[in-house]
């Protein structure tokens, strides 16, 4: 049987940790990760307070974290969830539920069946949605989200990755790479609350730039 593993990275996150880390039980997965990449606000001892593992990032930036952290994972199946209020944890069961049905990965997305972001601004929203219809019009996609970090996929779905997502994220990458291979995506609807606590890492503007150089470059390449 597929082992889970929940992969949380955070960045002073402590007021999200101590809200959102006991609604997840810890029976759901097989084990839990906790990758830091330098908090200074008391994260890292809570989480290891609380008995939970703990990676501390040699590496800055999230594609980073998930590459350090797939070193000393043990899941063929790797879960996404940020810690800072926008993941529901409720929604970590049925998400893993949907893998083992043999998918190579699951969204939980914002915009399907009803579901929403309350985190999302004009200049956010608009770049999620614009960045969703370029890669379902260039790659053949069928997505609703794909910048979202709430999500699960097969180990294996990393070693996709390329020097253009270092910067642009595995979220838009693992999205294109999928429909460019034609393997099998599903999604989920689930809503985003608005973050508890600490500061939002994603600079809109400069994220944007980043995930629209990366379509093009994947758009220009076969594979």
């Amino acid at each position: 049987m597929a082992k889970v593993t929940l992969l949380i990275p955070t960045l002073n996150e402590i007021e999200g940790m101590e809200k959102i880390m006991p609604k997840i039980k810890r029976e759901w997965v097989d084990e839990i990760i906790i990758v830091d990449g330098g908090s200074t606000d008391g994260t890292i001892e809570y989480a290891r307070t609380n008995g939970y593992f703990v990676l501390e990032q040699k590496l800055k930036g999230l594609v980073n974290a998930y590459k350090e952290a797939l070193e000393v994972a043990l899941g063929d199946i790797i879960v996404t969830f940020t810690p800072d209020g926008n993941s529901v944890p409720e929604l970590i069961p049925a998400l893993i539920e949907r893998m083992k049905k043999g998918y190579d990965m699951v969204i939980v997305s914002r915009y399907l069946g009803g579901a929403r972001s309350y985190d999302d601004d004009t200049v956010t929203a608009f770049g999620n949605w614009m960045f969703t219809k370029m890669i379902n019009i260039l790659f053949n996609g069928h997505y609703t989200d794909t910048l979202v970090g709430f999500r699960a996929w097969k180990r294996d779905l990393f070693k996709l990755i390329n020097k253009y997502a270092m910067i642009a994220g595995f979220e838009p990458l693992s999205a294109i790479k999928c429909a460019k291979l034609k393997l099998k995506v599903s999604e989920i609807p689930g809503d985003e609350p608005r973050r508890i606590g600490g500061t939002r890492k994603m600079r809109p503007l400069v994220n944007g730039s980043h995930i629209l150089l990366l379509i093009i470059k994947e758009f220009l390449t076969r594979k």
